[in-house]
């Protein structure tokens, strides 16, 4: 582990131990000992303690009183399938609401500025929906830190499209990605994931809310499908 940079300290130190509990070196359920976290990374205990309560945000970690932090146990298959029920309950609602605020404005036409915004705004979604591959020489979370932030940017833009705040908020609460790739790290998939993602924005961007809710709902069930084998490993 290398010493966390002095010019963006907090955030270093953040990600730093993010990653050392995705790849399990803090086994889920351990406890959290602040004072080795601090000399591991050569820092004061205080941004490890501000990063534990960022990662308590996440549910990557947990606070229990007199007790300290603990690392978050994986999910279950039964949370599992839970997380994917109320992604396809939010995030197939976030695509069509989506598509058709995008075929509302395409009604609407005879305003530039309007018809810009809609450019920009499928522009910056079709740049997020491709995801890049493992990085080279490098294993377990930190060859997918890359794919697993973009992922998440796509999927929380596109709720953002969907013009609702409570229901993006929703989204991002959910943490969905950091939940998933810590149980299981589908490395093959990236291309494919891409290829759906795209398939989602494209019926966005026609304005077509059933194509819309269609392809995000393959989508999530297709990714479902690639994290199952963990529980068949698992036993």
């Amino acid at each position: 582990m290398r010493p966390a940079r002095r010019l963006t300290l907090t955030d270093d130190v953040y990600e730093a131990v993010r990653a050392l509990i995705m790849d399990h070196a803090v086994a889920p359920g351990d406890r959290v000992n602040i004072d080795a976290l601090a000399r591991q990374l050569q820092v004061s205990p205080t941004p490890v303690r501000e990063a534990l309560a960022r990662l308590e945000a996440d549910g990557l970690v947990r606070k229990r009183p007199l007790a300290g932090y603990t690392a978050a146990p994986l999910l279950t298959r039964d949370e599992f399938d839970e997380l994917v029920e109320m992604r396809l309950v939010l995030e197939t609602a976030a695509a069509r609401r989506a598509a058709a605020r995008i075929a509302a404005r395409h009604e609407a036409g005879g305003e530039a500025s309007r018809g810009e915004q809609t450019d920009t705004d499928l522009a910056e979604l079709r740049r997020e929906a491709d995801l890049p591959g493992p990085a080279p020489e490098t294993e377990g979370y930190a060859a997918l830190a890359a794919f697993t932030r973009q992922d998440a940017r796509f999927h929380n833009r596109l709720a953002e499209l969907a013009g609702n705040r409570m229901l993006h908020e929703a989204v991002v609460r959910l943490r969905s990605h950091l939940h998933l790739f810590r149980l299981h790290f589908p490395t093959a998939h990236h291309d494919t994931s891409g290829r759906e993602h795209h398939r989602i924005v494209d019926a966005v961007a026609a304005g077509d809310p059933e194509r819309a809710d269609e392809a995000m709902r393959a989508h999530l069930l297709a990714a479902r499908d690639r994290h199952l084998p963990h529980f068949t490993e698992e036993g």
